[in-house]
């Protein structure tokens, strides 16, 4: 099962993708795509609906973020051993985790806004989890448990702001726009092996990114049992779990960076996929 969410910035609906790939609207069975809907019983529920009796949404309206903004959008750095050493950078011993701001989340293809002063703008496609179940200080065991679906993300990056400003990688992951999510979150049991999935992004129709899930440092059940063990994990809670190498940072012999009109387009397979034009902000 797809969800997804449509319409104008904070106005969006809930909505399901049925097998044609309409958007049906599900504004008079849930509220939203929220904590409360994406819990067990919910989903469940949710799965014993036909698609096809629910309103066919007509045109193409805009795509929000598959989920309500949540309490946390949390990231993890540097989870690709290829990706470490394409940036110079040891591979963790441990996962490197940072929060996103919340300003930053917005729509799968909504414009990235390219910040005042900034230089080094960069992509990073990553698979995202999305939580149902409240998690605290859980085993690796029960983590699959914790787990209502997968979507796309683009941990959009500042290099300058994030590693030669000061401080720690706040500054530069941020901004506005800095966190397109979705198109819509893939129920896990269509799923199996979150370990499995290539990933890729197309920078004005160039692949620059070409990875798989397979290859992650640390996996989805080990990043969602450990992230709970620091911070507690609510429903509708983002994880972005690192990106595959071919950043523009990682570019020999030098990094071509993101320029006001260039297009990112990126997808986790199965998942669906994002397109973002950059403006200046």
């Amino acid at each position: 099962m797809k969800l997804l969410r449509y319409g104008p910035v904070g106005a969006e609906k809930p909505a399901m993708l049925d097998a044609s790939g309409g958007i049906r609207c599900l504004a008079a069975v849930v509220r939203d795509i929220d904590g409360f809907t994406l819990s067990p019983p919910q989903i469940a529920m949710l799965k014993g609906i036909d698609p096809t009796s629910l309103p066919l949404v007509e045109g193409n309206p805009r795509i929000g973020p598959c989920v309500v903004r949540p309490t946390n959008y949390i990231c993890i750095g540097l989870n690709y051993a290829d990706h470490a050493a394409e940036t110079g950078a040891p591979v963790p011993k441990e996962p490197i985790v940072f929060i996103k701001s919340l300003g930053a989340f917005c729509g799968p293809n909504d414009d990235v806004l390219r910040p005042r002063g900034s230089k080094k703008l960069d992509w990073e496609v990553e698979l995202g989890i999305v939580i149902g179940k409240t998690a605290r200080y859980i085993s690796e065991a029960e983590s699959f448990g914790h787990v209502a679906g997968y979507c796309v993300c683009n941990d959009v990056s500042e290099r300058e702001f994030q590693a030669e400003r000061g401080g720690t990688w706040d500054k530069g992951k941020g901004a506005d726009t800095f966190g397109p999510t979705g198109p819509w979150m893939v129920t896990a049991d269509e799923i199996p092996d979150p370990q499995a999935l290539a990933l890729w992004t197309e920078v004005n129709g160039k692949k620059m990114q070409n990875g798989s899930t397979k290859t992650m440092v640390f996996g989805v059940k080990a990043l969602v049992s450990y992230v709970s063990h620091f911070i507690t994990l609510h429903p509708g809670d983002i994880i972005a779990t690192g990106t595959p190498p071919g950043v523009a940072l990682g570019m020999k012999p030098e990094p071509i960076f993101l320029q006001p009109g260039d297009v990112m387009r990126l997808g986790v397979e199965g998942l669906g996929i994002q397109t973002q034009r950059v403006v200046q902000a």
